[in-house]
């Protein structure tokens, strides 16, 4: 049986937030715009502030069916100290799911979030919360219905309410971490006893699928390419060949793990559990610069000073020489998607100083010619002191 996964309480202090955001920009009104449809790398706004996801396909074309524009797409407006009027794709939603009871439903989003803004009188200056994700042919529409309207964009209004987590969005943040380490043990286990990329990838989303979670991508390789990109199938993510014993094979599994929050750590080993020298080397290197780039974070630290650790180290491990596979991402926040900082060397960027309650990651790839390439990415809360780790798959297992 479904149900909002957190409090009405909850919904309304992240309204709240909000809304004291849009009186420092100097709005009255805003309107969030999010994209669903199997996507979720712009579901994050509406959903945080109303638990609605939309699950139409199609959202790239407005004429599968009559009637339809902007399948898959939903909007949120904002007003101060009102109720959220959520504009959503499917008539036929259960509206006990929702924490606003002021829901505007049906198949076309971009007129019925003119009609809406029409019969709440909004006028004037209304900020937008989602540019970035709403089509310019839909975007040219809703200027056309709105012309008494200035928009004026505010891609980041509801991102900088959700960066620090609430103590329930832990909670699930643990529940998330709790399966996707369980996906990342199965896929090892399968490629240590003899299976194939693709067994592998079946077996850990498996365990994500049985846990109510989602999948964004599962990368599973093996061979020499390794060292200069992430997959060799694109479309997939892994493929039908087996390693063989003595081969280096890296993992990735990444999505929305629990209520849609989202974790992507990433191992490395040799199969069979008899690493050479240089792979032992290799290998346990990545992971030390991982943890120790872990070790690092508390509240105040800058992700830039961590982006510049990681940076020496990669260069310490080369010899003193520069690095030069391009991947200078020592990390990035987790939230209901990728999420700042990108823990970089010279970060300038929003959110850079760690706080109390953020959710991040630390991640390195190591080449050593001849050898093969190493990757690690570890998933953590930020603490008072420190770090509580979510990935708690082995990162050596041998």
């Amino acid at each position: 049986m479904s149900a909002m996964p957190f409090t009405q309480t909850e919904y309304e202090s992240r309204w709240a937030a909000v809304h004291a955001e849009m009186r420092r920009a100097g709005l009255d009104s805003a309107v969030v715009w999010s994209r669903g449809g199997g996507n979720y790398d712009r579901f994050q706004e509406v959903y945080y502030l109303t638990n609605y996801y939309s699950c139409n396909s199609g959202y790239g074309y407005d004429g599968f069916q009559q009637g339809t524009r902007a399948a898959a797409h939903c909007a949120v407006l904002l007003r101060l100290g009102k109720e959220p009027i959520l504009i959503a794709d499917d008539p036929t939603l259960d509206r006990t799911l929702f924490p606003t009871s002021n829901i505007a439903a049906g198949t076309d989003v971009v007129g019925l979030l003119a009609d809406v803004l029409h019969r709440e009188g909004v006028r004037g200056i209304v900020g937008f919360v989602g540019l970035d994700c709403i089509s310019a042919k839909h975007m040219e529409d809703l200027r056309a219905l709105t012309p008494s309207i200035r928009w004026t964009s505010h891609d980041d209004l509801v991102l900088d309410v959700r960066i620090v987590k609430s103590a329930a969005e832990l909670d699930m943040f643990r529940c998330a971490g709790e399966t996707v380490s369980n996906a990342m043990n199965a896929l090892f286990q399968v490629i240590f006893s003899g299976g194939s990329e693709a067994e592998a990838a079946g077996a850990a989303a498996r365990e994500v699928y049985r846990r109510q979670g989602s999948i964004n991508f599962i990368h599973v390789g093996h061979g020499p390419w390794m060292g200069e990109r992430i997959t060799d199938c694109p479309i997939s993510g892994y493929s039908n060949g087996t390693p063989a014993a003595g081969e280096l094979v890296r993992g990735w599994v990444y999505g929305a793990m629990h209520r849609g929050y989202w974790l992507d750590p990433g191992r490395t080993s040799v199969v069979g559990l008899q690493p050479t020298p240089d792979q032992r080397r290799l290998v346990e290197s990545c992971a030390q610069i991982v943890e120790g780039l872990r070790g690092m974070i508390r509240p105040g630290v800058h992700a830039a000073a961590i982006g510049e650790a990681g940076q020496r180290l990669l260069d310490e491990f080369n010899g003193g020489r520069p690095y030069d596979n391009g991947w200078y991402i020592f990390g990035h926040g987790n939230g209901l998607y990728f999420e700042p900082p990108a823990i970089t060397p010279g970060y300038d960027g929003k959110h850079g100083v760690f706080v109390e309650n953020m959710v991040s990651s630390t991640e390195a790839f190591l080449n050593l010619p001849g050898v093969g390439n190493a990757g690690f990415e570890q998933n953590f809360i930020v603490t008072k002191t420190g770090t509580e780790l979510l990935t708690t798959t082995p990162m050596i297992w041998w």
